[in-house]
């Protein structure tokens, strides 16, 4: 088959770490499936949705040879019974999960009639990632390619239930089987498709976190049996007779009332060939797509007004019906898209870091863009983003910001289209602050704003968020960092778009993105015509941080969970970065007499926060200003450097950006040569007490808890020196093994005990995209911002005594505070 070899080369390479769980169809806030208890056998419990509840999905073999039944994937096992006269129910040998960033394995071995005729089966999930084409990354479907590899005939039955469009199982449900005719002159094989959804949908509303609208679309070739029904019947069925009867039960009903499935399965003929020296195996495989189509996917409180928004996809294409075709027909394209990321982010976190760091961001790739949906038109494209679990905000701020370096390694343009929403929405007047909003509404998919003002009160958090990721856009741009993936180009079997013709500034007609598109131009130009639009809130929120980020007053930063604080050291630095931030916007647009008085405040709010926010001894940052005896991790030191803050001046400011004249000369006027915004000291300090306060599975948030966020441990370690990094990265990897959480990948746990939840369940979180944090660094400032930081390398760590360093940080008669 076309698909037998793809679904071959599309396997991820080895894993070394074992999550607790694993992405398998993840795309967005409602289309993610997940294999929980991934340390076990795939059939020991159902699939689960992010939240952690189950989801009706599985997978089983049958072997006709020898009668017997082999549960894959899910517990369809629960619905055979344990002795049947026709067929035995045994399980196979799982060799084990592997992962790269778009695609997840399941490999398993099922024996013959002799250790000659053992026949491998793959289950290969695939969710592509695809930095050069927006528009594949916008359509809400994945894809599971089963390959069966040996000398045994096998059958293969998959079902999925009425979980996958509600969270509410008294929900009565719709379906039915469409079976397009092949039209004339249509040398394309032909497919079939399950269509189920809730009989009464309820427009852009959640239960539970399940979307309660919209249609899931699971596909299959038109040539394999397909049947929908009682769960327990098809399974049984399918263990009788290897196959399933190509009926449609028309019964509309509750999601587990006689629960309904909708299956298929498929016949493996690959019995008879023998050679010589025993067994010539065979290799076959079949596809299966997912997609939940929605229109609209969420409202937006635009500057028009409150706008039901369109999925991006449907710019390309008239019907969700053409999609699907699309989408199932574009496996190869997608398949080589998706390798080539994967490819890249493999060897660029391998040499970043090690084997264990490059399985750490390929577990958090999908993750993150699991929390977005595509909106816009090619030629205005937006990305909107809901904050999973922690509270179901709608375009969170200071979750973008933890999640950005993802994007600018990624593709920065996702991150323009990430922030054009929030800059949108202020630029109109709907907000009534004058700092930043924490986000665009209270819950996904409602982007309803926040009219009176009332929405988290993070001030200082989001207006420096704002800025250093403006900048940090910028500067992207201003450099063109694109990295090599982003030109991937297709292979020669990519589908024409009839849809692509009407945005040929956009894309080509395959769905690529064009380079200097529309939506996607590069150089200083398109720095400055970006950053101009918006400048009004630029200098609005640095304004902000003027008169309030040097002293913060009792606010929450985006760590709320550890509550309301004043004098906030980590915070404080967030917004004297941000208004240093606000230097180079000004200076990139062309504000002179601006730019050299935001720079002018930094450095003076820079060296009053060294005065106010280190410790008498020096050896370390203070939770807070007149918190003694404390201390914090200052992982907003971080955009210092990526930034480009930390390069002498005749390196960084100084250097002509390409299409800049050779002799740009520093904002300040001078002749470049200045010592970086952050002394090297401050580094110094920072990196030797991290290696001192270490604990078992990473490195604590501050000094009140034992409990840490990595998306922040990887800010910190990028801007260590190596031995530090090393050592934190190693602590992480050990918890992502060990750890006793069971949902999607935490950002928040204990570094101490089991390397558990804290009392508070984060899961699923698009923060994640921090732990990209090394690779963004190693691209910006043209690759310097990682060669300034050297220094960190020259003299080995200081020996420091933790307690000894707090207690002399302590005035006489303060009691003793912290846990460390």
């Amino acid at each position: 088959m076309r698909f037998a070899v793809l679904a071959l080369a599309a396997l991820a390479s080895a894993s070394t770490l074992t999550p607790s769980v694993l992405p398998l169809l993840v795309r967005n806030p409602y289309l993610s499936t997940w294999l929980g208890r991934a340390r076990e056998a795939p059939w020991e419990d159902w699939p689960i949705f992010w939240t952690g509840s189950h989801i009706g999905f599985s997978v089983m073999a049958s072997v006709p040879a020898s009668a017997t039944v082999y549960p894959l994937l899910g517990r369809p096992h629960d619905s055979l019974p344990g002795n049947h006269k026709l067929y035995n129910v045994t399980f196979p040998v799982y060799l084990g999960a592997t992962f790269d960033a778009s695609t997840t394995n399941l490999t398993y071995q099922i024996p013959g009639s002799s250790d000659d005729d053992l026949t491998r089966v793959t289950l290969s999930f695939l969710s592509p990632i695809t930095p050069s084409s927006t528009l594949r990354q916008s359509i809400p479907a994945a894809y599971l390619t089963v390959t069966v590899e040996g000398c045994l005939d096998v059958n293969i039955y998959t079902d999925l239930n009425g979980e996958w469009v509600t969270g509410n199982r008294g929900n009565v449900l719709a379906w039915e089987l469409f079976e397009p005719s092949p039209k004339k002159g249509d040398a394309r094989p032909a497919i079939k498709t399950w269509k189920l959804s809730r009989r009464e949908e309820q427009l852009l509303t959640e239960f539970n976190d399940h979307a309660e609208w919209g249609t899931l679309h699971f596909s299959a070739p038109a040539d394999i049996h397909h049947q929908c029904g009682t769960s327990a019947v098809l399974r049984q069925h399918f263990a009788e007779k290897g196959l399933l009867r190509n009926e449609v039960d028309r019964k509309y009903r509750r999601v587990m009332e006689e629960e309904p499935v909708f299956a298929y399965s498929k016949s493996f003929k690959l019995a008879g060939g023998k050679s010589g020296s025993g067994c010539s195996a065979k290799v076959d495989s079949v596809t299966f797509t997912f997609a939940l189509v929605q229109d609209p996917v969420v409202q937006f409180a635009s500057a028009r007004g409150l706008t039901l928004m369109k999925p991006f996809w449907s710019s390309y294409f008239g019907s969700a019906d053409d999609l699907i075709r699309y989408h199932y027909d574009d496996f190869e394209t997608a398949s080589s898209l998706a390798r080539n990321y994967s490819d890249a982010v493999a060897i660029d976190a391998y040499q970043s870091g090690s084997q264990d760091y490059q399985d750490i961001v390929a577990l958090s790739a999908r993750q993150v863009l699991g929390a977005t949906q595509f909106s816009g038109t090619p030629d205005d494209p937006i990305l909107f983003l809901k904050e999973i679990s922690s509270n179901g905000n709608f375009q969170t701020v200071d979750v973008i910001f933890p999640a950005f370096p993802f994007f600018l390694y990624t593709n920065p343009q996702w991150l323009a289209y990430l922030l054009e929403p929030l800059l949108e929405h202020q630029l109109s007047g709907q907000y009534p602050n004058n700092y930043s909003m924490h986000d665009l509404g209270s819950h996904f998919p409602n982007a309803t704003g926040h009219g009176d003002g009332r929405d988290e009160y993070m001030p200082v958090e989001e207006c420096g968020n704002m800025l250093i990721m403006g900048l940090a856009l910028a500067n992207a741009l201003r450099y063109d960092t694109e990295p090599a993936f982003m030109s991937a180009a297709v292979d020669g079997v990519a589908e024409h778009i009839v849809g692509a013709k009407e945005w040929a500034r956009s894309a080509d007609e395959y769905g690529m993105d064009l380079r200097g598109g529309v939506g996607a131009a590069t150089g200083p130009k398109a720095a400055e015509k970006w950053l101009s639009r918006s400048y009004k809130l630029w200098e609005q929120w640095t304004g902000y941080l003027i008169r309030e980020s040097l002293i913060p007053h009792n606010q929450l930063c985006t760590d709320d969970f550890a509550g309301w604080l004043a004098n906030q050291t980590n915070l404080a630095l967030k917004g004297i970065i941000g208004i240093r931030a606000m230097s180079e916007i000004a200076d990139i647009v062309g504000h002179d007499d601006e730019a050299k008085h935001y720079r002018k405040v930094a450095e003076r709010y820079i060296e009053k926060w060294q005065e106010y926010g280190i410790s008498r001894d020096q050896t370390h940052a203070k939770l807070a200003y007149t918190w003694y005896g404390s201390w914090t991790t200052i992982y907003n030191l971080y955009a210092e450097s990526l930034l480009c803050f930390h390069i002498p001046d005749q390196d960084a400011q100084g250097r002509a950006a390409p299409g800049d004249s050779p002799g740009q000369k520093p904002i300040d006027g001078g002749e470049g040569g200045s010592t970086p915004f952050v002394p090297d000291k401050v580094y110094k300090m920072q990196s030797d007490w991290y290696s001192a306060v270490l604990q078992q599975y990473g490195l604590p948030l501050d000094s009140r808890h034992l409990y840490t966020k990595s998306d922040w441990e990887f800010f910190a370690a990028a801007v260590t020196s190596k031995k530090t990094r090393t050592e934190i990265l190693g602590s992480i990897a050990k918890w992502v093994n060990e750890t006793s959480t069971d949902r999607p990948f935490t950002d928040l746990y204990e570094t101490e005990g089991d390397g558990g939840y804290p009392g508070i369940y984060f899961k699923a979180r698009p923060v994640v995209g921090g732990h990209f944090a090394f690779l963004a660094l190693e691209r910006a400032c043209g690759g310097k911002a990682v060669e300034a930081l050297g220094f960190l390398d020259e003299e080995p760590a200081a020996k420091i005594n933790v307690k000894q360093a707090l207690l002399a940080d302590l005035p006489e008669r303060v009691p003793w505070t912290s846990d460390l």
